[in-house]
């Protein structure tokens, strides 16, 4: 078995990542790839859990939910993202890998309650935990929910999964050809410079709670194993920089 870095992830997939090439909904073979690359980390005795957005079924204040109350529209993100959490649970399982999906908000006819110790044990007995429905509370992104569970369930890294960049750039790569991509930020960095890696909650959280980010291009063939052995790729957000 090869030497790896991280014994336990979080991995933060975007609703858009399951979309494929359609840009909207549940694309199977996109989250087919995806699921294929996660029972790879399995095998290797890497602990997974993943976080999952919306954003593919419902956009929220900006898209979908434009003009509806803020509330309600963040329920309803949550709702897309458990649908999102399925959809990963049925490809994982049909790999053949034991795949819980815990939600924030009860639902217990599709998935269990979010119980910390008991996503630690399924985890340590090699399942893949999927955590859906967010923080089950609403003005809270996804990407905070990632931080938080990835700080109540003690994982070494957030792997921070991106569409079609390869880390994080000091601006826009699809508008500035010249944008320069950072290998390395600390987490004041990010949050001073408003790099937009993840939003302010999030960051902080990791910080407090030392938890590195390694963001990279999830277009890429296998990046997920790589970023989940600590190979060199990608964006490395830490309180070193």
């Amino acid at each position: 078995m090869e030497a790896k870095k991280f014994k336990r992830v979080v991995l933060k997939l975007s609703g858009e990542a399951l979309a494929g090439s359609q840009g909207y909904g549940i694309d199977t073979t996109t989250v087919e790839h995806i699921a294929r690359q996660v029972v790879e980390v399995n095998k290797l005795g890497i602990q997974a859990a993943i976080v999952v957005g919306g954003g593919n079924i419902w956009r929220g204040l900006s898209g979908s939910a434009k003009g509806m109350d803020r509330v309600s529209a963040d329920y309803m993100g949550m709702l897309a993202t458990v649908m999102n959490a399925l959809a990963l649970q049925d490809a994982l399982e049909n790999f053949g890998i034991a795949t819980r999906v815990q939600t924030a908000i009860n639902m217990q006819q599709v998935a269990e309650p979010y119980i910390r110790r008991r996503a630690i044990r399924h985890m340590e007995k090699g399942r893949v935990v999927i955590f859906g429905a967010g923080t089950g509370n609403p003005y809270f992104s996804t990407d905070t929910t990632a931080a938080l569970r990835a700080a109540e369930i003690e994982a070494d890294a957030i792997l921070m999964a991106k569409n079609g960049v390869d880390g994080v750039y000091d601006s826009d790569p699809k508008l500035n050809p010249q944008a320069k991509m950072f290998k390395k930020l600390s987490y004041l960095d990010v949050i001073n410079k408003d790099l937009k890696v993840m939003d302010a909650t999030a960051t902080t959280l990791c910080m407090n709670n030392d938890i590195p980010i390694l963001v990279f291009n999830l277009d890429v063939s296998e990046n997920i194993v790589a970023a989940a052995k600590g190979e060199d790729l990608g964006t490395l957000v830490d309180k070193k920089g």
